[in-house]
C-alpha cells in the first residue's frame, strides 16, 4: 500500500478500506483510519454544492439601537503599536486605588479596549500553528488542496494501460 499525499477523506482511499476489512487486515485498516484527518470540517459531507440562503439579518447598527448596547468592542487598534500595554496597568492601578473596582469597570463599558493589539484577522502565532495536524498547517498555508475527483490525464492513462513493459509480470504470473 503506498499512498502520495496526506489523507483527509475516506474518499481518498477509494475502496482500500473495504478490502482491508473483507481479507480480515485489521492492523492496515486501523492505520488507514488513524491517518485520517481528525477534522470533522474535513469530511466529504460538509463539501456539499452550496444554496443561496435569504438574507433576513439585519444591520449591527440596528440591532445595537433596538436592544440599547453599548458601543461595539475593537478587535485591534487602527494603528498596529507594539508598545501599546506598557503603561495599562500603571493607570488601572492608579485608578482603581482612586475611584475604586466599579469605576474601571464602567469606563471598560463606556470606552471598550481592543481585544488583540494586531488588525489581522489571517495572523496564527506559530506557537498554535506548530500545535495543528499537517492538513490544517496546510489549508492555513492556502496550498492548494484539492479534496475530491483530483485531475487526471485521460490520455496518459489509457495509454499506460496499453503499455506491456507495466503489465508484463501480470503475464507471467498468469502462465
Amino acid at each position: 500500500m503506498q499512498i502520495d499525499d496526506l489523507l483527509i477523506t475516506e474518499s481518498q482511499l477509494k475502496s482500500k478500506l473495504n478490502k482491508s476489512v473483507h481479507e480480515n487486515r485489521r492492523d492496515e485498516f486501523a492505520l488507514l483510519l488513524a491517518m485520517l484527518s481528525h477534522d470533522v470540517l474535513d469530511f466529504s459531507q460538509f463539501h456539499l454544492p452550496k444554496t443561496e440562503i435569504e438574507n433576513l439579518a439585519t444591520s449591527e447598527e440596528a440591532l445595537r439601537e433596538e436592544f440599547g448596547a453599548g458601543p461595539k468592542q475593537p478587535l485591534a487598534p487602527e494603528k498596529f503599536d507594539m508598545l501599546i500595554g506598557q503603561f495599562n496597568s500603571s493607570l488601572i492601578s492608579e485608578l482603581g486605588a482612586q475611584t475604586g473596582m466599579k469605576c474601571i469597570k464602567l469606563n471598560q463599558y463606556l470606552k471598550p479596549e481592543p481585544l488583540t493589539i494586531r488588525d489581522d484577522d489571517k495572523h496564527v502565532p506559530l506557537n498554535i500553528l506548530d500545535n495543528c495536524e499537517l492538513s490544517v498547517r496546510r489549508r492555513i498555508k492556502n496550498e492548494n488542496m484539492q479534496l475530491a475527483n483530483p485531475p487526471i490525464d485521460a490520455g496518459a492513462f489509457y495509454d499506460s494501460l496499453n503499455d506491456d513493459t507495466i503489465h508484463q509480470p501480470l503475464h507471467l504470473i498468469a502462465v
